[in-house]
């Protein structure tokens, strides 16, 4: 007897276009804050000086390494939707208090908010849309669809950096304050358009238990602990690098008015490693190597040159990097368990935060005595260094199954 196909199947187109149209407009909204391209400026003019900015945004990544994990096995124990839910509403209230009450006060709780909702969402997001996709047979849809949703992303954040400009010559921060958290809003109300049908389990105990079956399931499972290991070292590194990619831009010696649209070139090329994210989704680890060690390779070449045109080197590495960080999300989901998903999600989120980190102190150590081009140059080394580790396992990997096949 030939089994009759679940409810969830019966309705899998139609309901994989629903998900795909939340979380297309989720990333939009999650990314097109017009606070952005200017809070820093909202931050001088208050007074504070570059200690207490520096602290200010070391607050914001504390409080994301802090709660990152914590977030993810809530979201496992308790709703993935719910929390994506809630963590808009927390940065609202953050760029509300920037806006109102403006002082070093209301911008480190303002930071510890934004950092709790950033939180909330990672892990929750990746878990709930791979097993909704996974629900209705559609999981290989998964890459196309998160390549699909991180190019929206970057697109609204150049659109914001486009926008930011007029709409604060029109009304200065209030206007630009009041955009941002109504888009954090927006992004709220999408978030409730999220399917969710497990039925997550709640309470303090299963909380914990949680915890400790996503730790087991990360130590007992080579393969699992290889691609949550596999996430921080192709995302941390590039991931904090985009935030000096201005200074290299000027480093070539355009004028700062030049600089924007050099920046729309790399960003255009990390859109499009992105939207490549669903026809490279089987790439194999062979592959994977070829790309990371391309990407660095055009990476280093690129920023060494020191010329505007050679920044386009800069962007088919960004682009590869994006394509990589989606591919790498991608080989995780296909190895955890759906009842740890977030929580594991959330673990590989922690390791690219603590590698964030990392580059960022390792970063001003050598452009401090380099320059950017040289700084940009040696942050390809990681790049490399995993390559190698990549193709040695495609390598191991064909030589046992050949000795199986001789066998």
């Amino acid at each position: 007897m030939t089994p009759s196909p679940t409810p969830g199947r019966a309705h899998g187109p139609a309901a994989t276009r629903r998900l795909a149209r939340t979380l297309y407009a989720s990333a939009f909204c999650d990314e097109f804050v017009l606070l952005y391209p200017v809070y820093a400026l909202l931050f001088s003019d208050t007074g504070l000086s570059v200690w207490q900015m520096a602290s200010l945004f070391a607050l914001w990544s504390l409080t994301g390494v802090l709660l990152e994990v914590p977030s993810g096995v809530w979201a496992d124990a308790v709703s993935r939707r719910l929390l994506l839910i809630l963590g808009p509403l927390l940065t609202a209230t953050g760029f509300a208090l920037w806006v109102l009450v403006p002082s070093y006060g209301a911008f480190a709780l303002g930071f510890v908010l934004w950092g709790a909702g950033g939180a909330l969402g990672s892990g929750a997001l990746e878990a709930l849309v791979y097993d909704e996709l996974e629900r209705t047979g559609a999981a290989g849809q998964y890459a196309r669809l998160m390549g699909r949703a991180r190019a929206l992303g970057i697109a609204a954040t150049m659109t914001a950096m486009g926008l930011a400009g007029p709409v604060f010559a029109w009304g200065g921060y209030d206007a630009v304050g009041a955009a941002s958290v109504l888009t954090c809003l927006a992004a709220a109300v999408v978030a409730t358009r999220f399917p969710e049908h497990r039925t997550p389990s709640a309470g303090g105990e299963s909380w914990t238990a949680t915890l400790r079956a996503g730790l087991v399931e990360a130590r007992t499972d080579r393969s699992v602990r290889g691609a949550l290991l596999l996430v921080p070292a192709v995302t941390a590194v590039w991931g904090a690098l985009d935030e000096y990619t201005p200074l290299l831009a000027l480093d070539t010696g355009v004028a700062p008015g030049t600089v924007p649209w050099l920046l729309l070139v790399i960003w255009a090329g990390a859109t499009g490693g992105s939207l490549l994210a669903g026809a490279a989704e089987r790439l194999p680890a062979g592959g994977f190597a070829v790309l990371l060690t391309g990407s660095a390779l055009a990476l280093a070449v690129g920023a060494l040159a020191g010329t505007p045109a050679a920044l386009v080197l800069v962007a088919l590495a960004f682009g590869g990097f994006q394509l990589a960080t989606v591919l790498a999300d991608v080989r995780l989901q296909r190895r955890i368990d759906d009842s740890g998903r977030a929580t594991l999600t959330s673990v590989a989120g922690l390791g690219t935060e603590l590698g964030n980190l990392a580059t960022y102190g390792a970063y001003a150590a050598v452009a401090t005595h380099t320059g950017h081009g040289t700084a940009f140059a040696v942050s390809a080394v990681p790049y490399l260094l995993t390559a190698l580790l990549l193709a040695g396992a495609a390598r191991g990997a064909v030589r046992a199954a050949s000795d199986v096949r001789g066998g």
